[in-house]
C-alpha cells in the first residue's frame, strides 16, 4: 500500500506506509562520495572566511546577555511590585535563553575555538545550567552528534524516557509520557543533567561507578551553585534592599510626625497637655520597627525575587525544550538502524545528519533566540561552525539537496511543535507506524524571508 507525502514545495511523493524509503538508499556510491566532498568544501570555505566580524558578533552577544541579566536582577530588587516583578522575570528569562542557546551551547561545541580567546572557548566555558560542561560535551557533542538518530546508540533519541519512534519497543511506563513530558519541559535543565549521567552505560558495563560518582559530584556542585545564586543570594539581596528602602521611608515619616507633634505641643498650655502629647507622639525607633514588621520588608522581596528567578528558569527551560524537540522529532526526520550505519563513509554520515534533523522557520530575532538551532540541519552537518554562518550556507545546502533529490526538512515552529506533541501522545500507546516523509526538495534555493544573510548559489 502506498501513501502520498509532501516534499518541500507541496509536490506529492509515494512510498510505503510501513517503512519510508531511506533517501540514502537511492544514491549511488559515486553520488555519496561527491556529496561528502561538496560538504567538506563548504565547511572549509566558511572556515577560511572566519574573521573579525564573527568574533565581534559573539563578543557583542555575550555583552548583551550580561547586561540583560544584570538589568533583570536590578529590576527584581523592586520585585514587591507586580510590574517590576513581571518585567524583571521576563528580562532575566530572555538573558538565560541567550546564555544557554546562542552562547553556551555553541561555545561548548567549539564553534569559537578558532579565536584562541582565553575565555570564549570550549575548554574553559561554564554555563548557567545544571549540566557540567564536560558531561554535556560527552553526551551531546560526542554521543548525539556522532550517532545521530541511530537507534540504540543515540541517547538523545527520546532521552531514554520517551518513545518518540515507532521502532522503539513499547513499555507501559510510556503511557505517562504526555504527562512527564510537561515536567521535562518545565525542568529541562535538570532532566538533561540526569540524562548526561547515562546510567544505561553503567548497567551495560560501559561506564564505571567511579566515573558516575565523579559526575554526580560535578552535577551536585552545579546544582548547589544554581540554588544559591537564584534562590538564596539574589533574593537575600532583594530582601536587604527592601529593608533599607522601608527603613528610609519609615525614618522620613517619623521625622515628620515628631516635627508635627512638637508644633502641636508648643501651642498647648499646661504640663498635663504637654505630657499627653508626648505619650501620643510615636518615637522614631518604635515607628520604624513596627512598620518594618508590619510590611515584612525582608520576607516579601525575598519571596518574590525567588519566585521570579524560578519562573525565569521555567521560561528558559520551556523554550530550550521546544527548540531542541522541534529540531529532532518532527515527522520529517529519519531514524536509522545500526546495520544501516556500519562502515559508514563520510558522505553517508553527512546524508544521515541531513535527513535526521529538521529546521524551524523564523525571523533573524527568532534564530538568535534559538541559538540558530532553527537551522538544525546545517548545525548537524557542521556542529563546529559558528552559528551565525548557518543562515548564509542554507542556500548552498538546499541547492545540494535539490540537485541530489534529497529532502530538506523545514517548517514553522507551530507545525513542528504540533508534530512532536502528536508523536509523544500517539506513541505513548502500543503500535504506531513511521509518519509519511518529505520527498526530494523542489523549493526555492534562496529564501529571503527570515534568513537575513541568505545568498544565492554561485
Amino acid at each position: 500500500m502506498a501513501t502520498a507525502t509532501q516534499n518541500g514545495t507541496g509536490t506529492l511523493n509515494e512510498h510505503s506506509t510501513d517503512e519510508p524509503e531511506n533517501p540514502l538508499h537511492r544514491l549511488t556510491a559515486e553520488q555519496i562520495e561527491q556529496i561528502g566532498k561538496e560538504f567538506d568544501e563548504l565547511h572549509e570555505q566558511v572556515k577560511a572566511d572566519l574573521g573579525e566580524r564573527d568574533a565581534t558578533y559573539i563578543r557583542n552577544i555575550i555583552a548583551l546577555q550580561r547586561r540583560l541579566a544584570l538589568l533583570g536582577r536590578v529590576i527584581l530588587l523592586a520585585s514587591r511590585f507586580r510590574v517590576p516583578w513581571a518585567v524583571g522575570a521576563g528580562t532575566l528569562g530572555v538573558a538565560k535563553i541567550l546564555e544557554n542557546m546562542e552562547i553556551g551551547h555553541n561555545v561548548l561545541h567549539g564553534q569559537w575555538d578558532w579565536m584562541n580567546d582565553p575565555v570564549i572557548n570550549s575548554q574553559v566555558w561554564d554555563w548557567d545550567t545544571a549540566s557540567t560542561s564536560e558531561s554535556w560535551k560527552h553526551s551531546h557533542n560526542y554521543i548525539h552528534h556522532t550517532y545521530t538518530n541511530i537507534r540504540g546508540k543515540d541517547k538523545d533519541l527520546g532521552y531514554e524516557i520517551m518513545r518518540i519512534d515507532p521502532h522503539q519497543k513499547w513499555h507501559p511506563v510510556y503511557l505517562l509520557q504526555p504527562i512527564y513530558n510537561l515536567l521535562l519541559m518545565a525542568f529541562f535543565e535538570w532532566g538533561v543533567a540526569f540524562h548526561d549521567l547515562d546510567l544505561d552505560a553503567v548497567r551495560a558495563g560501559e561506564k564505571s561507578h567511579k566515573q558516575v560518582l565523579e559526575e554526580v559530584v560535578g552535577i551536585s556542585g552545579k546544582m548547589r551553585t544554581q540554588v544559591v545564586k537564584d534562590y538564596i543570594a539574589w533574593p537575600v539581596l532583594s530582601g536587604i534592599v527592601g529593608v533599607a528602602i522601608d527603613a528610609a521611608l519609615a525614618t522620613a515619616k517619623d521625622r515628620d510626625l515628631i516635627r508635627t507633634g512638637r508644633k502641636a505641643k508648643a501651642k498647648r498650655k499646661g504640663k498635663a497637655l504637654i505630657g499627653k502629647a508626648r505619650r501620643k507622639t510615636p518615637t522614631m525607633s518604635d515607628n520604624l520597627i513596627g512598620r518594618l514588621v508590619e510590611r515584612r520588608s525582608f520576607r516579601e522581596p525575598y519571596k518574590r525575587t525567588a519566585w521570579a528567578n524560578f519562573w525565569s528558569n521555567i521560561i528558559r527551560n520551556i523554550w530550550a525544550h521546544a527548540i531542541i524537540f522541534c529540531g529532532h522529532f518532527p515527522d520529517q526526520t529519519y531514524t536509522f538502524t545500526q546495520e544501516e550505519t556500519e562502515d559508514e563513509t563520510r558522505g553517508q554520515a553527512y546524508v544521515r545528519q541531513l535527513i535526521g534533523a529538521a529546521n524551524i522557520e523564523g525571523s533573524p530575532f527568532f534564530h538568535v533566540m534559538s541559538g540558530n538551532l532553527g537551522y538544525q540541519v546545517e548545525h548537524h552537518l557542521f556542529p563546529d561552525m559558528p552559528s551565525t554562518r548557518y543562515g548564509e550556507i542554507a542556500p548552498r545546502v538546499r541547492e545540494i539537496c535539490k540537485r541530489y533529490e534529497l529532502p530538506y526538512n523545514t517548517g514553522p515552529l507551530g507545525q513542528q511543535w504540533g508534530m512532536v506533541m502528536r508523536t509523544i501522545a500517539r506513541l505513548a500507546f502500543p503500535g504506531g507506524k513511521p509518519r509519511p516523509k518529505p520527498g526530494p526538495y523542489q523549493g526555492e534555493v534562496v529564501i529571503t524571508s527570515g534568513e537575513g544573510r541568505d545568498q544565492s548559489e554561485n
